[in-house]
This record gives C-alpha cells, structure tokens and sequence, in this order.
C-alpha cells in the first residue's frame, strides 16, 4: 500500500465520523426549532443528506477492504452530543446553532474537496464521485445558511423583544 493509498483511506474515515457527527449536530438542533420552521425544515433535509453521505462512505471503506473508526465516529458523536446540550443553555441558542453549522459546512466541504484529489491521485473514481456528490451537498446546505442567517437573524431578534424564551427556540 501507497502512503497516498493510507491517507485516502485515513481521510474516509475521517469523513465517516465528520458525517456521524453532523447527523448528531443536526438531530440535537433540530429538537429545539419548532419557531423557525423554515430553517427546521431544510435542517431536517440535510440529515436526511447526512445519513446517506455517511452511508456512502461506509460503502466506498468496505469496497475497497477497509471499516471505518469506531472509536473516531464516536469521538464525533460525543462531540455534537456535548455541543448540543452546551446550546440549550445559550439564550440564544439557534444563532449559535446557525453559527455552528455554517462552520461546520465548510469543514465538509474542505475535507471532500481533499477526499476528491486524493481519490483522483489514487485512481479511486468510485471514492471521487461520492465525495463529489457529498460536497454538491455540503455547498448547498452552506448557501442556503448563508442567503438565510439574515432573515433567520431578524426572526430571532424580533421574537427576543417579544418574548425572551420564543427566541430560543
């Protein structure tokens, strides 16, 4: 094996745990947006995407012999699980939210455009297209974030003046 081939492999599971964490970010938010059904709504889309990239990817580990990291997709979860029940203490908890996953939209995306060229470099076309279909994903939940955090700002400021606790949520 190539330290090329090692890396891809490294970075596949990587990705895995990326999407098993994600799938926890976005179930932990989504438990709290019931005032903002637009954003729950393409939340809730989004981790419909999160569990197919994942599953993905765990099909691309076992075509080409290898498992993901147990102990990595772990990791992950136990992350999101800590940040989702540090944000229910946040009075305004669906900005951080909002925040978060913008961030986090563009470390997937970053990460599957090195899966991509990593693929590529290793002849792996199959690994290259899925990364390729994750990342079209990832971007269109990242601009979709973006072309809403204003109005979903506006929405969060104006229930704050009326009602702090609406806010939250």
């Amino acid at each position: 094996m190539t330290q090329s081939r090692d890396w891809l492999i490294q970075w596949l599971r990587d990705a895995h745990a990326m999407e098993e964490q994600a799938e926890t970010m976005l179930s932990g938010q989504l438990s709290r947006l019931e005032s903002y059904p637009e954003l729950g709504d393409r939340i809730r889309q989004h981790l419909d995407e999160t569990r197919q990239q994942a599953s993905r990817l765990k099909s691309c580990l076992d075509r080409i012999g290898e498992e993901s990291s147990a102990m990595k997709d772990a990791g992950g979860k136990l992350t999101a699980m800590a940040q989702s029940i540090s944000g229910v203490f946040a009075g305004d908890e669906v900005m951080k939210g909002s925040l978060a996953s913008y961030t986090f939209e563009h470390m997937e995306i970053a990460s599957y455009t090195m899966l991509i060229a990593a693929a590529n470099a290793e002849g792996e076309a199959e690994v290259a297209r899925v990364s390729e279909q994750n990342l079209r994903e990832e971007e269109a939940m990242a601009d979709w974030l973006k072309s809403h955090l204003a109005e979903t700002t506006q929405m969060f400021l104006s229930r704050a003046a009326a009602d702090s606790d609406a806010a939250k949520r």
